[in-house]
């Protein structure tokens, strides 16, 4: 069994009363969650949705949204999902490009979808609601049919009895179509076959050992790979996760996985500062969570050793991947943590992973290239983007942007990206070294750096530096801190604060908004 709603079903019938999906309002075992599966595919089919059509799918983290990619895969068409918070003009050009004729929308989202489908013309729409759908809110949702799925993934009862209809349909559709951010340009579908999901899926519940017994409390959206890898692990393993969308009050999230059992927690480097910031973790217990697990870039190290403390004697795996590779590449062992300081580990189980130079020669061991990745987990390339496609995969190798170096024992430490390396004064610079460093001055809370054109040594480091609450660090300390723990042309020239640094919906770091931020005259 390969797909991920075979495995819904396999537990179905195996453990039909154990916890699968839950949220604060619904609670669905493995027998409810395949029971609206099969019911939902069953309208779906009869709305006309069959092997190798995509259906959009923009919502937020509910038993809905679940139910409803399963339903669409099990009919062999594929879900695309994106970000719902994007706006119209974006979603409809998204819709044209996959040539979507049904979608999944929010039922706040009603007006939106009206300027969506007045854009792109979409025929049928399902609309996640807690109740009858109002007039007002279906005449805002555009022309065409709007059907109702409740939170919990259960159909409108107007659409009457669900149709038997047989699941698994034939052919070769991609398993998802996940759309990355538009932040920084165009939004890119990074498609992902049922290979590459059950590849990955495996090869982190190995890792993870996680099993029927472990359950997630799950913050990141299911857009997002990492968050869908969450989703997926647990599933595959016969687990259950908690949906849980207060990420803006911390205190309730921790409270949260206590309350709720969880055995594990996922966050990106946003989360972990956010909980640091607000919540005396040491106060609080938390008896079964045994693990947590960290991607979407690189977090401080100092953020690293508070985790690892405050959590304790749960384990934290540093983990590294994209959406491309369908979610994970590496993680670095518990075990080694405090050894391989910096590091993002060794490649996950079925990965291969190599540093090259610019011809994809393979380099000595300590000497900084391309990071490169080979195994099952590696997308076939991006929709319909056969250039994007060709320039990220070569010879069965997916070029990753980013740079690294591997150390005698074989673990990989991250240098940052290809696009984003500095070059001062004829020197190569990573701007994540230079981060570390600053972000260990006590009174800096986070800390990013970007290269600024510069005629005589080509570019300066400039970083932008966030303070811890009730600090007020000046340019010149962070300097002179730098200064004593770097060589000179590392140094940051010119420091700005803010109260925040720029990220995306998945937390991960905006450098473009702040080079732009840079270039603005004060």
């Amino acid at each position: 069994m390969s797909r991920l709603h075979e495995w819904v079903l396999r537990h179905a019938e195996r453990t039909p009363g154990a916890p699968a999906v839950h949220t604060l309002a619904v609670r669905l075992d493995y027998q409810g969650l395949a029971a609206r599966l099969r019911a939902l595919a069953g309208h779906l089919a009869a709305s006309g949705v069959g092997p190798g059509d995509r259906v959009l799918v923009a919502l937020p983290n509910t038993p809905a949204t679940v139910v409803a990619s399963l339903a669409i895969q099990a009919l062999g068409a594929t879900p695309v999902e994106v970000n719902r918070e994007w706006s119209p003009e974006i979603l409809a050009d998204i819709a044209a490009r996959t040539g979507v004729r049904q979608a999944f929308g929010w039922g706040r989202d009603a007006r939106a979808w009206g300027r969506i489908r007045a854009l792109r013309p979409i025929d049928r729409l399902w609309m996640v609601h807690g109740g009858p759908l109002p007039a007002p809110l279906v005449a805002d949702a555009g022309p065409g049919p709007v059907h109702l799925l409740l939170d919990d993934g259960s159909s409108d009862p107007a659409l009457g009895p669900a149709p038997v209809t047989p699941l698994g349909g034939a052919g070769s559709a991609p398993a998802l179509i996940l759309y990355t951010s538009g932040s920084t340009g165009q939004p890119r579908g990074v498609v992902q076959t049922h290979a590459n999901v059950a590849a990955n899926t495996r090869s982190i519940v190995e890792y993870l050992g996680l099993g029927p017994q472990d359950r997630a409390l799950l913050v990141l959206p299911l857009y997002y790979c990492y968050g869908r890898s969450v989703l997926q692990t647990h599933l595959f393993a016969g687990g259950s996760v908690f949906l849980e969308g207060r990420l803006a009050f911390p205190r309730v999230v921790m409270q949260a996985i206590a309350a709720e059992g969880c055995t594990g927690f996922a966050g990106v480097p946003l989360t972990f500062e956010l909980i640091r910031r607000q919540v005396d973790v040491a106060a609080m217990k938390f008896p079964r969570l045994r693990y947590l697990t960290q991607a979407g870039g690189a977090m401080a190290p100092e953020t690293i050793s508070w985790v690892r403390g405050a959590f304790h004697p749960a384990r934290l795996f540093v983990m590294y991947g994209q959406t491309e590779a369908t979610a994970r590449l590496s993680y670095l062992p518990p075990e080694r943590a405090e050894e391989k300081k910096g590091s993002i580990g060794i490649p996950i189980p079925g990965v291969h992973l190599a540093v090259v130079d610019e011809a994809g020669r393979e380099l000595p061991i300590g000497e900084t290239g391309h990071l490169v990745a080979r195994g099952d987990n590696v997308t076939p390339g991006y929709l319909d983007e056969p250039e994007e496609t060709s320039a990220i995969l070569h010879d069965g190798w997916l070029w990753t942007g980013d740079l690294a170096f591997r150390d005698p024992d074989g673990f990989f430490f991250h240098q940052g990206r290809s696009k984003e390396i500095l070059k001062v004064g004829g020197h190569r610079v990573s701007p994540v070294e230079i981060e570390h460093v600053v972000a260990e001055h006590p009174e800096v809370a986070e800390a990013a750096v970007i290269g600024a054109p510069d005629q005589l040594m080509g570019e300066l480091p400039v970083a932008f530096v966030v303070p811890r609450p009730g600090c007020a660090p000046t340019p010149e300390a962070i300097q002179r801190f730098c200064r004593e723990r770097m060589a000179a042309w590392r140094v940051p020239a010119r420091v700005h604060f803010l109260p925040s640094l720029p990220r995306n919906e998945a937390g991960k770091l905006l450098r473009a908004q702040l080079r732009a931020q840079e270039k603005a005259p004060a």
